[in-house]
């Protein structure tokens, strides 16, 4: 069983991969990290690892690079059928099967908790298999209270554990207040929109203002 944790996302586009890492930048220290993204499409596009890597500014063994990669930015289980191919979360363990005990992952999601991987699991059931605890990244706007408690029903339901939530934003103090409240659940910190996204606004940002009591920490020892 790995250890760490999954960051899922209520929406695609969400800020899901600047929340993995900020992770990398904040917890590094404790030991060895590593990102993974087990499931990524539209590779030909966008590749979340080498974003990590740049904005995380990742060394050698940081990065578990190998995992289901798919051309086309849309849903996984449409890539994989337009690929002609089909997967399932066996496949994805199989990335991830020989891999020392002593790492902590930070494991990026693609897409929403209920995205389809084929007909029969989706992005939650990795997550059940993986059983690591999720941090969840979620907008601070307008329609978020909606997708973020229908996220935290949908993990529940599951029995996963939540690490706690990301917003991700310009400041909403009310959405704010309604997420712990109904949600019944810890904000763990507010990311901005950053004016210049590079490796040292979202390292300044990361180590002075991310989870500044170490509530993850206990992730990643």
């Amino acid at each position: 069983m790995l250890r760490g944790l999954f960051v899922t996302g209520t929406d695609t586009a969400v800020g899901k991969t600047t929340v993995a890492a900020a992770l990398m930048h904040r917890y590094r220290g404790l030991g060895a990290l590593r990102y993974w993204k087990p499931i990524q499409t539209g590779i030909e596009e966008d590749d979340d690892t080498r974003t990590v890597m740049a904005l995380a500014d990742c060394v050698e063994g940081e990065l578990h690079t190998v995992g289901i990669r798919l051309p086309r930015p849309i849903a996984p289980h449409l890539a994989a059928e337009l690929h002609g191919m089909r997967f399932e979360i066996a496949d994805v363990l199989e990335y991830v099967s020989r891999e020392p005990e002593d790492v902590r992952w930070i494991a990026e999601g693609a897409g929403g908790v209920l995205v389809p991987l084929n007909e029969s699991e989706s992005m939650v059931d990795l997550m059940v298999t993986l059983q690591l605890p999720v941090l969840i990244a979620a907008r601070s706007t307008l329609g978020t209270i909606n997708h973020t408690l229908m996220t935290l029903e949908t993990l529940r339901r599951r029995n996963l554990e939540i690490a706690g939530i990301v917003l991700v934003g310009n400041r909403n103090p009310a959405n704010r207040q309604a997420i712990e409240r109904f949600g019944k659940v810890s904000i763990i910190a507010e990311m901005p929109h950053f004016t210049a996204l590079t490796t040292d606004s979202l390292g300044q940002w990361a180590t002075s203002e991310f989870d500044r009591i170490g509530v993850l920490a206990r992730y990643f020892q």
